[in-house]
């Protein structure tokens, strides 16, 4: 049977397989398996839209990022895209903006490198997928949560390794809110770890995790850590990512005011964080904004039923101190006036049903700068239960305009402090009291240590519904005790509503609700 086909989809095929025309005819290529580029942790997508998302692998050496696109899993009629540098500047790891793709579809994807010195030499493919988001009001499903590889507790493989990741993949969400505290830089992973009853966790360890990291390759180096375990990287090749950072990127707690421990020999706070987020942008499949570099706060757009607002309460935050201000300033800001001024403009033209609010920290739980003397604030709260001081004026100004301007359907989803929670939230029972009632999920850790629960401030009225955590005196509870959490969303396509469900990595439903939409 002979088959015809087109000069210009061979030419395509030739470039997607690694062909090259010499004299007319189409050779293999001739390598060592040494010669060729690999690709070393998996690939990855995120910051999905309708038409597009973002692709991210890296090599082990100087090489070109090549891709090919379908909609089918046998890559007929593959779209090959032109090829990205990978280079020692961005430690070999590229990410390529993908678009033109047709809305509401499982796109297949498949990665790999090639030879700068020799464009004839490339390695293996790795396949991914992630699915565009709709322009129609079918079913939308996510997870999230945050806090992976904290508290010394890295991947054990006689554990299962993060089992979390493949507890959500069963699932088959449309993305992954990550929540924040992606890696834990300031974290030491020990080969051991003793554990009461004579039992003992056996980590996978590296060198540069013997030491908080200092250096930009210690920080890449914590990230790459995190993809050596099987079911991190399976989760990353079929499920796109919403990334957003928070204190453990760089150090605990960090802002401003951050006074390094001993362990530290670089001592400048700020160029550590300069680092950090340089690794972290490295290693992510973000949109990358061309207005602010390096900015994480933005807007993902998934489609009529929900909109994702991803925020930064890292990067712009005054110094962490009492947070007892009376009037707004720089000492009080947390996301800051910009980011805030933003958050409010997204909200106002968002057309979705739903507007999920993705906060790395969570708005009424009291976490303290210095958890052993409870003095300072880290997140918003202070604990006073009086009228908003310091960083909640800031919610206070976002829940009154919220209430005013009349958008209708937010929900906040938050990680940070190692367990999960539901906080519904009753202007009623609250001392600020100028807001629409909404909901509060916590969940994660991913894979770290589990503690709590903490103490709630009352200032917007908290109702705590439901919380699994391990009580005073069992803190810091390793993944093989089970508490490790994550939550689900699910918006209905007909009905519009959404139910959030939290499960531990078993997949256990611990608590579940249905809220309704209001459209009016």
């Amino acid at each position: 049977m002979t088959l015809r086909i087109s000069r210009r989809r061979f030419l395509t095929a030739a470039s997607a397989t690694g062909l090259t025309a010499a004299s007319g005819i189409a050779l293999p290529y001739l390598s060592r398996a040494a010669d060729r580029p690999a690709v070393t942790h998996g690939v990855q997508s995120g910051d999905v839209s309708a038409d597009g998302g973002v692709i991210w692998a890296r090599s082990d050496r100087p090489a070109q990022l090549m891709v090919e696109v379908a909609t089918t899993e046998s890559f007929k009629d593959a779209r090959a895209l032109p090829p990205i540098n990978a280079l020692p500047e961005s430690d070999f790891t590229a990410k390529m903006l993908v678009d033109d793709l047709p809305t509401d579809q499982t796109i297949f994807y498949r990665a790999r490198f090639r030879n700068l010195s020799d464009i004839n030499v490339a390695g293996e493919p790795v396949i991914g997928r992630f699915r565009t988001a709709p322009n129609s009001r079918r079913d939308v499903s996510f997870v999230w949560g945050g806090d992976v590889a904290g508290q010394g507790w890295g991947i054990n493989p006689d554990d299962g390794g993060m089992m979390t990741f493949a507890a959500m993949r069963k699932h088959n969400p449309d993305f992954l809110i990550h929540s924040g505290d992606t890696i834990y830089a300031d974290g030491v992973i020990k080969d051991k770890v003793d554990l009461p009853g004579g039992k003992m966790w056996k980590n996978i360890t590296i060198p540069e995790k013997d030491k908080v990291a200092e250096t930009l390759a210690e920080f890449r180096a914590a990230h790459k850590y995190n993809l050596l375990d099987d079911n991190l990287r399976a989760f990353n090749a079929e499920i796109p990512i919403f990334v957003q950072w928070d204190d453990h990127e760089v150090t605990n707690n960090w802002s401003l005011s951050k006074q390094l421990p001993d362990a530290y020999r670089e001592r400048d706070i700020m160029l550590l964080a300069a680092r950090a987020a340089r690794a972290f942008h490295d290693m992510y499949p973000m949109r990358e904004s061309i207005v602010e570099p390096g900015r994480v706060y933005r807007t993902i757009n998934y489609g009529p039923l929900v909109d994702v607002f991803m925020l930064d309460e890292r990067s712009y935050r005054g110094g962490n101190g009492p947070n007892l201000q009376t009037e707004y300033g720089p000492d009080s800001w947390f996301i800051g006036p910009d980011q805030l001024a933003w958050l409010k403009r997204e909200l106002s033209r968002s057309k979705a049903l739903w507007k999920v609010i993705a906060s790395d920290m969570p708005l009424s739980i009291v976490v303290y700068d210095d958890a052993t003397s409870k003095k300072g604030s880290e997140a918003f709260a202070q604990g006073d239960n009086g009228p908003p001081r310091g960083r909640e004026l800031e919610i206070a100004d976002l829940l009154r305009f919220i209430k005013t301007a009349g958008i209708r359907n937010t929900v906040w989803l938050t990680a940070d402090v190692h367990y999960t929670a539901a906080h519904y939230y009753n202007p009623d029972k609250a001392s600020f009291q100028d807001f629409e009632p909404f909901w509060e999920f916590v969940s994660g850790p991913f894979n770290a240590g589990t503690f709590g629960p903490g103490e709630m401030d009352a200032t917007f009225g908290p109702e705590v519904h439901y919380v699994k955590a391990p009580g005073p005196d069992r803190q810091n509870l390793p993944p093989s005790e089970g508490m490790q959490f994550f939550g689900h969303v699910k918006i209905d396509g007909t009905t519009g509503q959404m139910t959030v469900t939290l499960r531990d990595r078993a997949d256990t439903a611990l608590w579940a609700i249905t809220l309704d939409p209001k459209t009016a």
